[in-house]
């Protein structure tokens, strides 16, 4: 009886454990559309690598849904195939969020060359760009409070006066407020803006590592959980 009532245990903790589970891919999507729409909100790091973190993320949170069902379904009836399923199905998973935790912390050291050369990029290609891509830089320069990509002389080019920078840098909007004002703080930010992306970059994808470790976490306690009522099937034991 000691060990059938340990096994009807095992049984609803495993059905408990699916829920929490599906709580967690729900988790995974919504935090992978979060950290997405923030990255691609910055068109400076818009198709970079950065955003493959939280693609991963949605996809596995997608997956999760169809894994619970083997798991809720395996626990319930108490059919070792679909709970067999479900143990290999959940390695598989854990297997790619550590891997994902891994890429993304791996990445944030990669991220300052990553903002700096498409800011430069940026900058260098301001004036024969269309009005969407001039849009987006000043949006960024409004938005972060910053000019150019290290300071305000990285607009050296912009004008032929040497002086001038886009009114996007100024303090107090206008037109033609940036002209001349290269140098002039009190007009204009003349930090850069590649430490505050840089900081938005790195703050998303930390969150997208340790929501990745911390769920292949808890998936590792499910995986116990299904193991152990495999082995009270697998030996013939009743679990009511």
């Amino acid at each position: 009886m000691a060990v059938e009532g340990g096994m009807k245990c095992v049984k609803f903790l495993l059905f408990f454990f699916n829920f929490i589970f599906w709580l967690c891919g729900l988790a995974l999507i919504v935090l992978g559309v979060l950290v997405q729409v923030a990255l691609h909100n910055t068109p400076v790091i818009k198709g970079a690598s950065g955003s493959a973190a939280p693609l991963v993320l949605i996809i596995i949170g997608v997956v999760i849904f169809f894994i619970a069902f083997f798991g809720c379904c395996g626990a319930w009836k108490e059919n070792y195939c679909m709970v067999t399923m479900f143990a290999i199905l959940l390695s598989l998973v854990i297997i790619v969020e550590i891997g994902t935790a891994i890429a993304a912390y791996v990445l944030r050291d990669k991220v300052t060359q990553l903002v700096d050369a498409k800011l430069q990029d940026m900058i260098t290609d301001y004036n024969n760009a269309s009005t969407g891509y001039k849009d987006a830089l000043d949006n960024i320069q409004k938005e972060r409070q910053c000019c150019g990509a290290l300071n305000s002389t990285d607009w050296i080019n912009y004008k032929q006066d040497k002086k001038s920078v886009p009114d996007s840098c100024c303090k107090n909007f206008t037109l033609n407020c940036g002209s001349g004002a290269m140098y002039n703080s009190t007009i204009i930010y003349t930090e850069g803006c590649q430490p505050a992306i840089e900081k938005l970059l790195k703050d998303n994808i930390l969150w997208v590592a340790v929501a990745a470790l911390v769920i292949a976490f808890i998936e590792i306690l499910g995986l116990v959980f299904a193991c152990s009522l495999m082995k009270g099937i697998r030996s013939g034991y009743e679990v009511m």
